[in-house]
Parts: structure tokens; C-alpha cells; sequence
């Protein structure tokens, strides 16, 4: 009886638009709805929401098709996983079910074009995880023409510099994809501020961009270490067959990092081996699980090892944001250690001076002339 009651509630809820004046002129369409998520998690409600309350627009057709489709996979949710770039990796979803097919990131739009072609897919969403250009740059591209009603979805903290953006969306929205209840949105700010990732509960996956790698994390370029190290202990939380999907090819070298702060981890050595091995036959070393994060990821067991927080200089004084800031320097101090020319010193000093909990630690993020050609 509680359950038919709160359906009825979520059937009859009210929700708010807002529409908000995006990068090149678009509108982005956010939702909000009294006492749930901006989507309903089921796929029935969200239909009947949208129909009610949003004008047939693109956005909204997209969102609440459910036509039926076959497919040779017997998976509820099909994976496709191609290079893009000089390191990146592409990632298409596709539901046999509704034909819905969803591109995370748009590396370069020509890649995922020739990838939906060689399926026979057609293309009905796009899922950003930030507005970097190597994850938004095929956004527009992927929208002209026949696919105009490609529905862009991303951080709204971010959506004035999202390509295209039709839906905003923050942490713990549900985004409705396919016949299961779709993705839950989760905030992982640090490598920028608005950063999300997508995880699919039901198909135990989650793509997390350049939020976490396997073996590493991505560079804080806009955040802090307090707000990144938050984002790392919300995707450790999950459960950890959870397959992690991110962005980049760059688990070889940051397996060598890994070994250099927690060289007695047995199990981080038996993974970096195998890493390697990968690699020269020239296999991907993604997807990793949750599962191996946590054992052998230094990024986020600055809290649960003793060796890492001794390796980079932690002291009882610092909380776990500060182990976080210290351990995310040491890449950056190594560089401009040799670029300098010196010998490596101790890190304790440096470290405390460049990377507080309060204090953001900005790069400049330089976009590499080759991504306009892909």
C-alpha cells in the first residue's frame, strides 16, 4: 500500500522548467520535480512526466521512446568500447529493446559515426561527463542533419559550456535510457568542477570521464583536493564488481606511479605485470572493477595504507584530503623536478605549499591540434 502511494505521488508530481541560454545559442532544459530526482527513475513515469509537462520537443521525444528493436546481444545493455584520439576512449550504449543508443563523451564525432554505421544504430543521446573539449568536441557534429534530434545531456554546472546541451543535470538525477531504469548521475567534481559520472545500477557500470582512471584519477584542474578526494570516496563506494569505464588509455604509466608509493602491495604488482603484458600485445586495459580500485589504486587508499601516506610525506596532523593533495603532487613535483634538472628532494615541503584542502590547484588545460582532425 506505501508503494501504490508513493507511485500515485511520483505519477502526479509537479515539475519545474527552467530554460537556460547555452554555448552557441541553445537552450538547456532542466528539470526538477518536488521530492524526486529530475527523471524519474522509471522509465513509465518519466514518459508520462515528460509527455505531460514538456512540449514535443527533440529533447523530449528522445527521451521517452520505447521502440521495440532486435538485436543478435543478449545483454540488457550492450557496450561498445573503440580509441578515439591519440588516448581516449569512445564508448557507445546500446538497449535492444527501445534501439536507444547513447555516446559517452564525443572524442571525435567521425569515430562514433563510423561505429553507429558499421551497427546499423542511430544515435538518440549524448552523455557528457564535462566540457572538455576532447569530450565534447563531436558534440555538434553528431546533431546535424538526420540525428537533430540527438538529445545532449550534461553537468549543469558546466552546461554553459556544453555543445549543444538539451538536458542539465546534477548529482543523484536519474537519466532514463533504454528499458531498465536507466543512469543515476553522480557528482565527481575535481578535475573540473562541475564533472559528472553516469552509473547504470542494473548493469553494474559506470562511466566516470577523467574523474577516476584505472590505477590513477585525472589532474585537478579546476577543483580542490577536499572536493576531489569527496568524488574518489563516492565511486569507491560503490559496489565493487561495478565494471568503471573512464576516458583514457592510461593505466601502463600509472601503474609505474602506483609501484613507486606502495611497492609492498602484492596484488598492485601482480596487476602492474599484467597491465603491461596488456599492453604490449597491445590490448585495452579498460574496463577495470571498483573492486580493484580499492586494492591497488593509490588515489583512493591514502586513507587505508600506510605505505602511501609514509611515501609522500602524510603526518598525523593531516586529514585525508590533505593525504589526498599530497599524493595527487607527486606526478606534478617529479615534473618540474625534471624539468628543473635537480635531484628529487623531499616532497613534504613543496607539497604543503602547492596543495591545501582550501586552496584550488589550477592547470592549463591545452587542447592538442590533432583532435580537430581525430
Amino acid at each position: 500500500a506505501m508503494l501504490s502511494r508513493r507511485l500515485a505521488a511520483l505519477a502526479t508530481t509537479t515539475l519545474h522548467l527552467t530554460s537556460t541560454t547555452t554555448l552557441g545559442g541553445s537552450s538547456a532544459l532542466s528539470l526538477r520535480a518536488i521530492g524526486v530526482s529530475a527523471f524519474a527513475a522509471s522509465p513509465s513515469l518519466a514518459t508520462s512526466q515528460s509527455r505531460s509537462a514538456v512540449p514535443a520537443t527533440a529533447a523530449s521525444r528522445a527521451m521517452s521512446s520505447s521502440t521495440s528493436c532486435s538485436s543478435s546481444s543478449t545483454s540488457p545493455l550492450e557496450v561498445v568500447q573503440f580509441p578515439c584520439l591519440d588516448d581516449n576512449y569512445g564508448y557507445l550504449l546500446h538497449d535492444a529493446t527501445t534501439c536507444q543508443t547513447a555516446a559517452v563523451d564525443t572524442p571525435c564525432a567521425a569515430t562514433i559515426e563510423q561505429e553507429l554505421t558499421k551497427r546499423g544504430w542511430k544515435l538518440t543521446h549524448i552523455l557528457n561527463t564535462h566540457h572538455h573539449y576532447d569530450h565534447t568536441g563531436g558534440n555538434l557534429d553528431l546533431k546535424k542533419g538526420t540525428n537533430s534530434d540527438v538529445t545532449v545531456v550534461g553537468p549543469a554546472n558546466e552546461q554553459d559550456k556544453i555543445p549543444g546541451i538539451d538536458v542539465a543535470v546534477d548529482d543523484g538525477d536519474a537519466v532514463p535510457f533504454g528499458s531498465g531504469s536507466g543512469a543515476k548521475v553522480m557528482d565527481v567534481g575535481g578535475h573540473t568542477l562541475g564533472h559528472v559520472a553516469y552509473y547504470f545500477p542494473e548493469a553494474q557500470k559506470v562511466f566516470c570521464g577523467d574523474a577516476l582512471f584505472a590505477l590513477g584519477c585525472g589532474r585537478m584542474f579546476e577543483g580542490t583536493p577536499g572536493q576531489f578526494w569527496k568524488s574518489l570516496r563516492s565511486l569507491r563506494d560503490l559496489p565493487g564488481q561495478t565494471s568503471v569505464y573512464c576516458a583514457h588509455e592510461y593505466t601502463a604509466s600509472n601503474a609505474k606511479f602506483a609501484l613507486s608509493v606502495e611497492p609492498g602491495n602484492e596484488e598492485l604488482v601482480a596487476r602492474a605485470k599484467e597491465i603491461m603484458e596488456m599492453r604490449e600485445r597491445g590490448e585495452p586495459t579498460v574496463p577495470s572493477t571498483i573492486g580493484e580500485e580499492r586494492r591497488t589504486n593509490p588515489f583512493v587508499r591514502v586513507d587505508i595504507s600506510e605505505e602511501i601516506r609514509k611515501n609522500v610525506g602524510v603526518t598525523s596532523d593531516d586529514a585525508d584530503d590533505d593525504a589526498f593533495a599530497k599524493v595527487s603532487m607527486v606526478p606534478v613535483m617529479n615534473f618540474i623536478t625534471r624539468l628543473a634538472g635537480n635531484s628529487p628532494t623531499s616532497l613534504q615541503n613543496p607539497v604543503r605549499k602547492f596543495a591545501s584542502a582550501s586552496q584550488p590547484i589550477h592547470f592549463e588545460h591545452k587542447k592538442c591540434l590533432k583532435m580537430k582532425t581525430c
